[in-house]
């Protein structure tokens, strides 16, 4: 059974969000801060997380900064605030997707259901053999990356990203095939994830004095390769 660990200080919030998850069978965790968030991570192994980012002592940002040293559990991130500077604040700290409150369970629901696919994605994707550009080695059979023949420490988003373009390999991959690839139907007009992911991406593989490995298309997409 899937588990889920709801991490907001408005405890009505949290039991809202509780009863609609358990009433479709999920296992439902629950932490009122961020340190209780960490230490429930670690301990209870959930399979994703809904964190809300204003919180007293621990914010959400900081949470999920903390988060990402030690695991790779998808999160999604939830914010009153909805300005895209806020959602790009919290993608670019590791978050996987974002919700604005107020927001409905249907929504809420399929926001869950895209990000569990795209975990779940990296265990079931069809054997091929490894994808190589220049000093970058891209196995999507075991959903790893290496770089001159270190590993990559990549999140499981990170890696979908990376996956798409690599099997597009020296072709120009529009926002919309990125979008529907990795996050699912509904994303089409987020193009902000994907400049934030490609520039993700591009600080873990680049260095400043050698060719990118990533072209902007203006008005297309990015490509990896040449």
């Amino acid at each position: 059974m899937t588990s889920i660990l709801i991490v907001d200080d408005d405890a009505p919030m949290r039991e809202f969000v509780r009863r609609n998850l358990e009433a479709r069978e999920f296992t439902v965790h629950q932490a009122s801060n961020g340190l209780e968030a960490l230490a429930m991570v670690r301990h209870e192994q959930p399979d994703l997380v809904i964190l809300d980012i204003m919180m007293p002592h621990l914010d959400g940002y900081e949470t999920c900064r903390q988060l990402r040293q030690f695991s790779d559990v998808p999160v999604v991130v939830l914010t009153a605030m909805g300005d895209e500077r806020d959602i790009v604040l919290a993608l670019d700290c590791g978050a996987d997707d974002c919700l604005t409150k107020p927001f409905g369970v249907e929504e809420l629901l399929a926001r869950l259901r895209s990000v569990l696919r795209r975990s779940q994605s990296r265990d079931s994707v069809a054997a091929r053999e490894a994808i190589e550009f220049r000093d970058l080695r891209v196995d999507v059979d075991a959903n790893r990356a290496w770089l001159r023949d270190e590993e990559l420490n990549l999140t499981r988003t990170e890696f979908s990203v990376l996956r798409t373009y690599a099997v597009n390999l020296n072709k120009t991959v529009p926002h919309q095939m990125v979008l529907s690839a990795v996050w699912g139907p509904g994303y089409e007009t987020e193009t902000h994830y994907i400049r934030i992911y490609v520039s993700r991406l591009r600080n873990k593989i680049e260095s400043e004095d050698e060719t990118p490995y990533f072209a902007t298309e203006h008005g297309l997409g990015y490509r990896l390769g040449d």
